[in-house]
């Protein structure tokens, strides 16, 4: 294989983490989860969603989230991160089109395995990948996540590049 057959392919990995905040709404992957607490974000704080815009901009070379929308700007301020998503896939679209998304959900708390396949159905339709993998694991009490004081995300996206 040489150069010019994988010179369309790009691979962008995104990482987020964030804080439980009481009377906030909880979303991941742009669903909403029934509970008492949300994440303590500028944003409404979807971790997933976070991830996936930054493995997003980093295999388009696009820059980061913190980037195209700093926390210091008030505009961004509670804003969904569906929002955010949208803007970044119809930037990534201009030259790329988005094959998968892979993803995982770290945390104790929510048991995700109730929402996996509505976040993975939503983040097909709201990306238009072709594929979309949601899986969660805890980390068995130790670290901010296994004491159940955050959620954190990874994803990882591969993107072809359009003629």
């Amino acid at each position: 294989m040489n150069k010019s057959d994988i010179s369309g392919i790009r691979v962008g990995i995104g990482y987020d983490t964030h804080v439980f905040e009481e009377q906030r709404k909880l979303y991941l992957g742009g669903i909403f989860i029934p509970g008492s607490f949300g994440l303590k974000a500028h944003s409404d704080g979807d971790v997933l969603l976070h991830a996936i815009i930054d493995a997003l901009l980093g295999a388009s070379g696009l820059g980061d989230i913190g980037q195209l929308f700093p926390p210091s700007d008030e505009k961004y301020k509670d804003i969904s991160s569906v929002t955010l998503l949208k803007h970044v896939i119809k930037k990534v679209q201009v030259n790329f089109k988005l094959i998968n998304i892979d993803s995982v959900i770290i945390c104790e708390k929510p048991k995700i395995s109730a929402y996996a396949k509505d976040i993975q159905k939503n983040l097909e339709t709201l990306t238009g990948a072709l594929a979309a993998s949601v899986k969660a694991t805890t980390t068995e009490g130790m670290n901010d996540e296994g004491r159940g004081l955050c959620i954190s995300a990874q994803a990882v996206v591969l993107l072809a590049k359009t003629l």
